[in-house]
């Protein structure tokens, strides 16, 4: 009798063991199983390709205003130069400036302004635009002429803020008559009132 129950302990203990063994392996196995079935799904991590090199600008474009005849109307009409790209708008202003002064290279293009006319300082301050220019600027020419170079240096100094104040100076003084005909001026100057105030 106890040979049998011997018997029957024998086989419960070694069923416990190997069944927490299979539970062991099992488990160790399932888990082999879901590691190797997530490693596998889960999609590989994208090598993105080095970002190309984006060399900083060098150029900028900007609009210097010369006159046209456009339906037997004088008008002011805007070309765009390249100048060097710079972070202050002021050395963007006076090449643009420097350029109109030099005359245009387009034919379809005109100017009033007088060859001789030198740009003798630019600044950008708090109340606008400062242009000073050489006393050339002021000879020569009737209302028209005068008118139309007035426009021209005030567009084209505002050409990267169109609402920018402008004020003109010649020799270090203010320009408050322009020409023999007595153009008197208003400072400082917008595109707006220019608009109001002088007709081409």
């Amino acid at each position: 009798m106890q040979d049998q129950q011997r018997v029957r302990r024998t086989p419960l203990g070694l069923v416990a063991a190997v069944a927490g063994a299979l539970l062991t392996v099992g488990g160790g196995a399932g888990w082999l199983a879901w590691n190797h079935a997530t490693s596998t799904t889960a999609p590989a991590p994208t090598v993105s390709a080095s970002p190309k090199l984006i060399s900083p600008l060098t150029e900028e474009k900007v609009q210097v205003y010369w006159l046209n005849t456009v339906k037997n109307k004088i008008e002011v009409v805007p070309s765009s130069i390249t100048v060097k790209n710079t972070d202050k708008p002021s050395e963007i202003i006076e090449a643009a400036l420097k350029s109109l002064l030099m005359g245009p290279t387009d034919k379809g293009f005109a100017t009033t302004i007088p060859k001789e006319t030198k740009l003798k300082a630019v600044s950008l301050e708090a109340d606008g635009v400062h242009v000073d220019l050489s006393k050339q600027f002021t000879t020569g020419g009737g209302s028209t002429s005068m008118t139309g170079r007035v426009a021209q240096i005030l567009y084209t100094a505002t050409s990267l803020d169109p609402t920018t104040k402008v004020w003109i100076k010649v020799e270090g003084k203010p320009l408050e008559v322009l020409g023999g005909e007595g153009l008197e001026l208003e400072q400082p100057m917008t595109r707006e009132n220019f608009k109001k105030n002088f007709d081409l």
